[in-house]
């Protein structure tokens, strides 16, 4: 159950993120509303405090969270973006996810 606490933690985290650096990219990009970094602040900042929710603030914590966070942006250049994923996406994803878990599963001296 620790461990989808965390997982789901992770990927909460990633999408904050994502949608805080997203939003300024359609304004600068595709000249959508300003307005639109308003709520890329807010994304940003619910980013930088769920981050001090994962059980250490150590930088282990933040390379497996680097590992999900490339699939959770992967999902979302699917799911929002639109564009399909390759099978090099996905390979790329399930190698990150592999090194996510060698980190978090590591033995740890007694």
């Amino acid at each position: 159950m620790e461990l989808l606490k965390i997982v789901s933690l992770f990927v909460l985290t990633a999408i904050a993120e994502i949608v805080g650096c997203y939003l300024p990219w359609l304004v600068l990009k595709q000249d959508k509303s300003p307005w639109l970094l308003i709520p890329a602040a807010i994304s940003l900042a619910l980013f930088s405090w769920l981050l001090t929710l994962h059980p250490s603030a150590a930088a282990r914590t933040y390379a497996a969270y680097g590992g999900l966070y490339i699939a959770v942006a992967l999902v979302w250049l699917c799911l929002v973006e639109g564009v399909p994923l390759t099978r090099w996406d996905i390979a790329g994803a399930l190698v990150a996810i592999g090194g996510m878990g060698i980190i978090m599963f590591q033995p740890h001296p007694a």
